[in-house]
């Protein structure tokens, strides 16, 4: 794989997820239409029911038709999602079904980008990749909400205008993604083959490997970051701060610790590494609390989870593939995206009720409480017995310890 057709792939996936990142603005668009928090929450609950579609699909035709040929058809999915919100001119049952179309893309493009990606590349450079690809994707869901609330804000469109554009980006996603699947094309060892099918009966064997943990971590880190980023307007409101003013802060700060102290992260030890990473993520929840003392809060919070997430979640991604034998990585990958959706679209429709029913500091400790849970695996991680990866690890050594 070339490096020039990696950055087909690259700035394919920071516009789709500019997709998920415009979806911070479900509250305004639904309280513009005399809406809630919760019409938020059943949204994200169809954009759930839509991944656990979608990923399945993925690792049925990935192998045949393309898993970049995938990312793109899923890129088009968000694309008609958005464009079923901008039709809205009153609360319906639609808003169930764009969310569906919504996650059902979201969740065909988080697996099938990565698996692109990961066939083309060694065990010794998935890291150095996967980081990559990470700070497009991150960039891409942070730079969305500060680029929509310019477009609502200082331009003054309206929000259904706003996911009109975002879908207009997604349709140029898919183009860059299905040129790069021509541009470069798989090795021959990933050509159509079944490994990818069986992903639901390898679970008990994944569950038998370290891999399980980064896998159960990413669902509950998710529910902290789709938390604080979703309903970011909520947590601001009546204190005159400006969700834009988080979501730069955290764009720019996982954009810049991906390229300049990802480096530093892929050569220490990944299970301490992960420790430190959740521990300032964890602080960032802690800061968040105290959101009304003005915005160098709101910018540190923004900040300490940006490091803290934004470079745990590559550490853990790539744990979750190198930590099985070759033929448990794409079902590994799969299992991990699923984790994910369940916590980045599931936890919402909690949230959104408690924030409703309790307020936001009620929210938070729940957040609080996810990011701590993910702590605890990690530290149960440290304690897993080495023989039970060694079998397969042994051959990465060098890799996993740059």
């Amino acid at each position: 794989m070339r490096a020039s057709h990696a950055y087909c792939l690259f700035v394919g996936s920071f516009l789709t997820a500019a997709g998920y990142g415009a979806t911070f603005l479900l509250t305004e668009h639904f309280r513009a239409l005399g809406g809630s928090e919760i019409e938020t929450g059943i949204t994200l609950g169809g954009a759930m029911l839509g991944t656990v579609i979608g990923v399945p699909l993925v690792g049925w035709f990935a192998g045949r038709f393309g898993a970049a040929r995938m990312a793109a058809l899923g890129a088009l999915s968000v694309c008609a999602g958005y464009l079923a919100l901008a039709s809205l001119h009153t609360l319906s049952p639609v808003i169930g079904g764009a969310g569906f179309l919504i996650g059902l893309g979201w969740g065909i493009f988080y697996l099938a980008a990565p698996m692109s990606l990961s066939e083309r590349v060694t065990d010794r450079e998935r890291g150095f990749w996967f980081t990559r690809f990470g700070a497009f994707l991150m960039a891409g869901i942070g730079a969305s909400p500060v680029a929509a609330g310019a477009l609502t804000g200082s331009l003054g469109l309206s929000t259904a205008m706003a996911f009109c554009v975002v879908a207009a980006a997604c349709v140029l996603a898919a183009l860059l993604l299905w040129m790069f699947e021509n541009l470069s094309p798989r090795p021959a060892a990933t050509t159509p083959r079944p490994s990818s099918d069986g992903w639901v009966r390898k679970l008990p064997d994944i569950a038998r490997t370290k891999a399980i943990y980064p896998i159960l971590m990413v669902g509950l880190g998710a529910c902290v970051f789709s938390g604080v980023l979703t309903f970011q307007t909520s947590l601001v409101r009546g204190t005159g701060l400006q969700a834009s003013t988080f979501f730069a802060a955290y764009a720019i700060t996982v954009v810049v610790s991906r390229f300049v102290l990802a480096p530093l992260v892929s050569r220490a030890n990944g299970d301490r590494a992960t420790i430190v990473l959740l521990s300032v993520m964890i602080l960032g929840v802690v800061v968040a609390f105290a959101l009304r003392y003005g915005v160098l809060i709101q910018i540190a919070s923004a900040i300490l989870l940006g490091l803290g997430y934004g470079l745990v979640y590559a550490v853990i991604q790539t744990q979750a593939v190198n930590d099985g034998p070759a033929e448990q990585r794409n079902a590994a990958l799969t299992w991990f995206a699923i984790a994910y959706f369940l916590g980045v679209f599931g936890f919402p429709l909690l949230g959104g009720w408690l924030i409703v029913t309790v307020g936001t500091a009620g929210f938070l400790g729940a957040v609080l409480a996810f990011a701590i849970a993910e702590m605890g695996l990690a530290l149960l991680r440290l304690r897993v017995p080495r023989p039970l990866e060694a079998s397969f690890n042994e051959p990465r050594q060098t890799a996993d310890s740059r």
